[in-house]
């Protein structure tokens, strides 16, 4: 059982068009706008080696080549440094490497925008009798414990599907998944069912969805069978729903740290001013610097 319960493979999708983010996300994908000196992709493939996984999988468009580019070694560009004698930006490019050793990365196609649920099929292929980790591009936790770990030892208590949480105020919660629980424990729930935008008048509860799952294989399942929407879209949320009303258990967990968010171009700034702000090299300036500000 405890082998069964063993996670070591992530899947990212971010074959989004990055709409929001037009025209700058026609030449740069949404998933490499900076936060400080570190694209959004780099906090999330973080998350996920430091929670103990050792395989990532991208789910990309047909246009994105940059991704793997990104986490490869670059052996000509240190041929470069060394001959220029570029020893601080040498040691940074490889403490950079170094970061994501023991990582195998891979990436799947998804040809066309065919909804988040479509996604994360394309990259269960022939291994959709493990349970993984999904991690969007959008939602970064800044915790203690990754946010994916957490997610991780809920999973190794419960053996049931896990989906990320966190509470907001009512005024927000009109423009995400809200979900209807049961209370387990401290920051334990059982799901009961998944509102997509609720009426604000008529929230079922005040914790939202963010973009982190554990999947089970029942899970993937289910998303086999799934009928694609009017628009052609396999949507996670329903499937889980679908789920539900089958009686299947899938538990909520309300993640501890805090929730960043980087799927418009309002939250990518507020997101850029926390760690900005946070940053022990340049926090102090910053700070000072906005006092100027008329």
């Amino acid at each position: 059982m405890k082998e069964e319960l063993e996670i070591k493979r992530a899947i990212i999708p971010v074959a989004g068009l990055g709409t929001r983010f037009l025209p700058l996300s026609k030449a740069v994908p949404k998933e490499f706008l900076p936060l400080v000196d570190k694209p959004v992709i780099q906090y999330i493939v973080e998350e996920i080696k430091n929670s103990g996984i050792t395989e990532i999988v991208f789910v990309v468009n047909p246009k994105e080549k940059m991704i793997l580019d990104y986490f490869k070694k670059s052996p000509n560009i240190e041929k470069v440094l060394v001959r220029m004698k570029r020893e601080q930006i040498l040691k940074e490019l490889r403490d950079f490497e170094k970061i994501f050793e023991g990582i195998s990365f891979s990436f799947v196609m998804q040809k066309s925008p065919n909804g988040d649920g479509h996604a994360i099929l394309q990259a269960a292929k022939n291994k959709s009798q493990e349970p993984v980790a999904v991690s969007f591009g959008d939602d970064i936790i800044d915790a203690e414990e990754p946010a994916i770990l957490q997610l991780i030892n809920i999973f190794k208590t419960c053996g049931s599907p896990v989906i990320a949480l966190k509470s907001l105020p009512q005024e927000k919660l009109h423009s995400y998944g809200v979900v209807s629980v049961e209370k387990i424990a401290n920051n334990l729930f059982k799901i009961k069912k998944i509102i997509e935008k609720p009426d604000p008048k008529n929230t079922p509860s005040n914790l939202a969805i963010v973009g982190k799952y554990i999947l089970t294989p029942e899970v993937f399942g289910y998303l086999k069978k799934a009928v694609p929407s009017q628009k052609g879209e396999i949507i996670l949320a329903e499937v889980f729903d679908k789920m539900l009303s089958d009686g299947k258990v899938i538990y909520g967990y309300e993640l501890k740290g805090e929730w960043l968010e980087c799927g418009d171009k309002l939250k990518w700034l507020k997101s850029f001013l926390y760690f900005s702000l946070k940053d022990p090299r340049y926090k102090e300036e910053l700070k000072q610097y906005l006092k100027t500000i008329k």
